[in-house]
């Protein structure tokens, strides 16, 4: 096929544009619908003021939360977040935390403070993440393979084994829980990001098959989001460079939306699987990636 030229390139960046600035008018502006009302929960990876966690923890809030907890190694945001948060929604309670997500001593300590302040933990979202900074293998080395597995993979395994002790403690009425992990695209199959990266969120969606069997009977369910290719704090040097090029209309290109994504669109998908409206799926990881996984690699209209 033809390159595209610079006037088609030109054309789908203000397609996409516009389309994401619909996504993010509908996210802003959709009347609250109590998905979440008078319940608890603990985010992590809440530093990025255009990250995945700032954009679950106002939606959350906004779907009638009674307490959340924010958290995130650099916490020089945090606490403006949560002064924000608290002076928009009357009644909420929001604690911003400085810890590691993968330290078993602040994620336990955390759930308990939840469940002794609040009575309650409904829902644990553990969303903190790092990528690798080598996509060749000669480039990498075992401590940064190993770092990025803690980040990735430990942080989401003590959510699991801590979330779930303490919601087996919640009250009748509140039995039970929610239990969401981030992992990727890249952990379902090669081509979306370096290798180790890529192996660790692997191991997050095995997470959350495996963690939904072993907490059977206990009504905690735990499933993974699959994100593709979002705009945040983690992928700004992509976005600066394509914008810096002009070609930012190219980005996110190989799926069938033909754009990129932002958090708000991920955030969507958090609160569904928090919510009771998802009250039946478990163990699953979901894809929210313009359809990315949905195919092999194919060229377009060509299927031989």
């Amino acid at each position: 096929m033809p390159a595209p030229s610079k006037a088609d390139v030109q054309a789908q960046q203000f397609r996409t544009l516009a389309r994401l600035d619909a996504v993010k008018h509908h996210f802003d502006t959709t009347p609250a619908q109590n998905r979440f009302k008078g319940k608890v929960g603990i985010i992590t990876g809440v530093g990025s003021q255009k990250g995945i966690g700032c954009a679950t923890a106002r939606l959350l809030a906004r779907e009638g939360a009674k307490a959340l907890y924010v958290l995130d190694y650099d916490g020089s945001t945090l606490d403006e977040f949560a002064h924000e948060l608290e002076s928009q929604h009357s009644g909420l309670s929001v604690t911003p935390i400085t810890a590691d997500a993968s330290s078993t001593d602040a994620i336990s300590s955390l759930c308990a403070q939840a469940l002794k302040e609040q009575g309650r933990l409904d829902f644990f979202f553990a969303n903190a993440g790092t990528t690798g900074a080598n996509m060749s293998l000669e480039g990498l080395d075992e401590e940064g393979v190993m770092q990025v597995m803690k980040v990735n993979v430990l942080s989401c395994f003590v959510a699991v084994k801590h979330a779930s002790a303490a919601m087996k403690q919640n009250p009748p009425e509140a039995r039970g829980g929610s239990i969401v992990l981030t992992a990727s695209v890249a952990g379902l199959r090669s081509g979306a990001g370096p290798q180790d990266y890529s192996a660790s969120k692997a191991a997050v969606i095995n997470l959350a098959n495996t963690s939904a069997q072993i907490l059977a009977g206990t009504d905690i369910r735990v499933n993974a989001i699959c994100p593709g290719l979002i705009e945040t704090g983690m992928t700004t040097f992509t976005f600066d460079r394509a914008r810096e090029r002009g070609t930012l209309g190219k980005v996110g290109q190989l799926n069938p939306l033909r754009r990129f994504g932002i958090p708000e669109e991920i955030a969507q998908a958090a609160l569904w699987l928090a919510s009771d409206d998802s009250s039946y799926v478990n163990g699953i990881a979901l894809p929210v990636d313009g359809g990315l996984s949905s195919s092999l690699p194919v060229a377009p209209g060509q299927f031989m």
